[in-house]
């Protein structure tokens, strides 16, 4: 079983965005095709044998990029395949928390996310609070980017330490998943990891190969049930990460925490 903790469906609108310039040239897109069917990335993951998939919706200043809407949609016609995690407006606090409320309550979403740097607003910022609060009583996880914004935008609202620390410390019973790995600061999102029990890791965005090497110790030693597997589709292929996991020399448990049983103690899979 594999689970996938951070993908997304792409629109040729979202990919165009100007702010996703270097994630293109990174990528070698040259042309940005006029559509892009939902079975393109049923495909990429059939592929990689991935099982299951995290969706997320995108939501920043300028609007949805990525609507709940279109990522209801896709749990609606391949509920096995997805699972969902909203996004919601964090200029308008009550309406934010109306909305994941109905996302989960209603939509069978399993969560939030909500990226920093889109906002130019570390996670202690005021605004997040009251999305904290609704998703310990929804029994949700908050996910979020840590680590440097690769699109073109500033990286400090992605550093775990002193923002998250904050969060984790004033909301004990908050699952916390940060994405993305935490790069360049890395050692910063483990010690978050390590001192909070509620606090997890998801490697989306790198491949094995590019993982730092004290995050493999630590997915070897006292972190085997704090790291999720991820890749950030469409930016980086699940099959691209899976085929560079056995030069880690993970074993059979180590990968069983990390490629399933991780996620699905996170997003309560049955």
């Amino acid at each position: 079983m594999i689970i996938d903790a951070w993908i997304q469906h792409p629109t040729p609108k979202f990919v165009a965005h100007e702010m996703f310039a270097s994630l293109r040239r990174w990528m070698g897109a040259t042309e940005i095709p006029k559509e892009i069917p939902l079975e393109l990335t049923i495909s990429a993951l059939d592929y990689a044998k991935v099982d299951k998939a995290v969706l997320c919706a995108w939501y920043g200043p300028e609007g949805p990029l990525l609507s709940n809407d279109t990522v209801a949609e896709a749990l609606a016609r391949y509920p096995d395949r997805f699972l969902g995690l909203a996004s919601v407006n964090l200029y308008k606090p009550m309406e934010a928390v109306r909305e994941l409320r109905d996302c989960v309550k209603n939509l069978g979403f399993k969560g939030l996310r909500m990226l920093p740097w889109l906002w130019s607003l570390p996670p202690n910022d005021r605004r997040y609070y009251p999305l904290y609060a609704e998703c310990v009583e929804l029994g949700v996880p908050f996910c979020l980017q840590v680590g440097h914004s690769g699109p073109l935008k500033p990286s400090e609202p992605g550093r775990p330490i002193p923002y998250l620390d904050e969060v984790a410390c004033d909301f004990p019973e908050l699952t916390i998943v940060g994405g993305h790995i935490g790069y360049p600061w890395t050692t910063e999102m483990i010690a978050l990891a390590t001192k909070y029990e509620n606090v997890y890791i998801d490697t989306s965005a790198y491949k094995p190969s590019r993982y730092p090497e004290e995050l493999i110790q630590f997915m070897k030693t006292n972190g085997r049930e704090k790291v999720l597997f991820g890749s950030n589709y469409p930016m980086i292929q699940p099959a691209e990460c899976l085929k560079e996991l056995d030069s880690l020399n993970f074993d059979a448990k180590i990968k069983e925490l990390f490629l399933y049983k991780n996620a699905k103690k996170v997003f309560s899979i049955d």
